[in-house]
């Protein structure tokens, strides 16, 4: 039975993963269509008609979602990307030309594992917590994973055959390596406060009052990691890599088709891995402020996810907000915040909370 409650687990989370990439994709599309006063996408299914009664309600919902961009975006796109050719620079191995986009993505699938979406509730006299891997060092593993893709991106760059995708790779490494050591030690911060590894455990220290929340207690740790968040996820203002006046397309300007999307697929994961790991640390996870949900039934772990699910998204959707609002650092800006702005302040902030620990202010 635990072996079939673990697929069950599986199966909830890479839905979770491909909902959310999707819908990042979505709001990309149309959230910066509205930031920039166009009207996007808007066509395709948003002229389905019909004679049959009975499908009529049908093509009427397959009508809103086209005018919505959900059909072009979720549909049209995956599948142009699918059937388009898989070209393969001349010269180059095949199979690292192929290992790229896997390396890129399959440490942000991993990742999930260790992420608990709900609380734990008992159904059918098994006590059930949704999470694959109840790791007790589940941030480091994150951190790990990581640390990991930076290879996937390597190997892009490097068979590629291209000076614009080695440069966008050089981009992305110095970049990811940088300003992984602020938040290595922002994390470290974090577990010094918490007292543990563990992101279940810290979700429920954090428990309804606001006042215990991450936010709330670390503030300028949130405002860190946020930050670095961001720059690891490669994305505006930071998408140094990949930046299209400069580098074409950056790191994977030689790749197309399925493995093109591959790596789309993997940027936004990490948009949405992101902001469940702001949520969870900082945001009280799946609680609610001021109100106990009593816990151990299903259905008070369904509230609780949707809970959670809700918070995910609107960092997600500030995450896209930022990205079409702000303009591109320049690449020695970006180094010098990441090295000579973080590195310090976050080392300066690990000291002060390090101080207040063993002066008991967190128990």
């Amino acid at each position: 039975m635990e072996f079939v409650i673990l697929l069950i687990k599986i199966f909830v989370v890479l839905n979770i993963i491909l909902g959310l990439a999707s819908l990042c994709t979505w709001i990309e599309r149309k959230g910066s269509a509205l930031i920039q006063d166009r009207i996007g996408a808007n066509r395709a299914g948003a002229f389905f008609e019909t004679d049959i009664l009975i499908l009529k309600p049908v093509f009427w919902g397959l009508r809103i979602m086209g005018a919505l961009g959900l059909i072009n975006t979720l549909l049209c796109d995956a599948v142009k990307a699918i059937t388009k050719e898989d070209f393969v620079p001349e010269g180059v191995s095949q199979f690292m030309h192929s290992l790229a986009p896997f390396m890129a993505v399959f440490p942000v699938f991993v990742a999930y594992a260790v992420i608990p979406i709900a609380p734990e509730f008992t159904l059918f006299d098994y006590t059930i917590r949704p999470q694959v891997a109840a790791l007790d060092a589940g941030v480091l593993f994150i951190l790990a994973m990581g640390s990991i893709a930076v290879y996937g991106v390597m190997i892009a760059g490097w068979t590629g055959n291209n000076k614009f995708s080695l440069l966008g790779a050089l981009r992305a490494s110095a970049q990811m390596i940088s300003y992984e050591l602020s938040m290595g030690i922002a994390f470290v911060t974090i577990i010094i406060v918490y007292g543990t590894m563990d992101l279940y455990q810290m979700i429920q220290q954090q428990g309804t009052n606001v006042l215990h929340w991450g936010v709330v207690q670390q503030p300028l740790t949130f405002i860190i990691l946020f930050v670095v968040g961001m720059a690891e996820t490669k994305r505006g203002p930071f998408d140094l890599p990949e930046s299209e006046s400069e580098l074409v397309a950056g790191y994977f300007t030689e790749y197309s088709g399925m493995k093109f999307l591959l790596f789309w697929l993997g940027e936004f994961a990490e948009i949405a891995l992101f902001a469940i790991l702001v949520t969870a640390l900082f945001f009280g996870g799946w609680h609610i402020p001021y109100y106990e949900l009593s816990g151990g039934t299903w259905w008070e772990a369904l509230i609780g996810h949707l809970v959670f699910m809700a918070k995910v998204v609107f960092f997600c959707i500030l995450q896209i907000v930022i990205r079409w609002t702000l303009p591109r650092f320049r690449y020695d800006q970006l180094m010098n915040l990441g090295w000579k702005m973080l590195l310090p302040l976050s080392l300066a902030n690990l000291l002060f909370y390090a101080v207040l620990k063993l002066n008991g202010f967190f128990t």
